[in-house]
């Protein structure tokens, strides 16, 4: 079982393969069945690895550095400067305005593939209600290079997930919208051949809108003009 494998996961198999440590916790979980304007379906997390957790981000830093080498036809067959690419694993004391980020750094992952979710026994967890945001396990994570349209960068695939504890949810501190809200409000103008690179992060998204919202910095003109 992968969550057995978290020495072999970044020895054997793949560099560009990483088992988390027991200690991350999950933050915007979507793992039921997502269909978005009739493209594929969508399963993401995002990841808080705490700072103190060397492990597990010294093996992300190479697991990204491996990609970047596998990929590299990706990037024009050069190796690029790492300033000018998108990274996975970002920093939640500087990127997010939220305590639960705090300490800790974080990388989104996505798949098309539906996770398998296990406890800390290594049974299945059947009752999504069981996994939230805001609850801590093991992530096994795969990064790899892509080039769409001249965006360059590494991304992170979903792989399972194991349950280790219970946590504070955090539901109701969270600011980045879902997907499915953001376009059923009109905040999202993401075209359809884009929706793969999707992160949840509607905050930071070029192709955010301010949709149905109204914001007290604009002026708005009314039936009186």
């Amino acid at each position: 079982k992968l969550w057995r494998m978290n020495n072999m996961a970044n020895q054997n198999n793949s560099k560009t393969k990483v088992v988390t440590g027991v200690n991350s916790r999950f933050s915007y979980f979507t793992v039921e069945n997502r269909i978005i304007n009739g493209g594929t379906e969508k399963y993401s997390v995002s990841v808080l690895i705490p700072k103190s957790d060397k492990e597990t981000i010294r093996a992300i830093e190479a697991a990204v550095d491996a990609a970047i080498g596998e990929g590299i036809a990706k990037f024009g067959g050069k190796k690029p400067n790492k300033a000018a690419i998108k990274l996975p694993l970002r920093d939640g004391d500087i990127e997010r305005d939220d305590e639960a980020y705090k300490g800790h750094y974080f990388v989104n992952a996505n798949s098309t593939t539906a996770p398998q979710i296990v406890d800390k026994l290594v049974k299945p967890i059947l009752g999504r209600d069981e996994v939230y945001s805001g609850c801590y396990g093991r992530v096994s994570l795969n990064f790899y290079a892509f080039n769409f349209n001249g965006n360059k960068g590494v991304a992170c695939g979903l792989g399972n997930i194991q349950k280790i504890k219970d946590g504070e949810p955090l539901n109701k501190r969270q600011r980045i919208l879902d997907k499915e809200t953001a376009q059923e409000h009109r905040q999202c103008r993401c075209p359809e051949n884009k929706h793969w690179m999707c992160d949840g992060d509607c905050l930071v998204c070029p192709f955010q809108a301010p949709g149905d919202n109204l914001s007290l910095d604009l002026a708005y003109e009314n039936c009186d003009g």
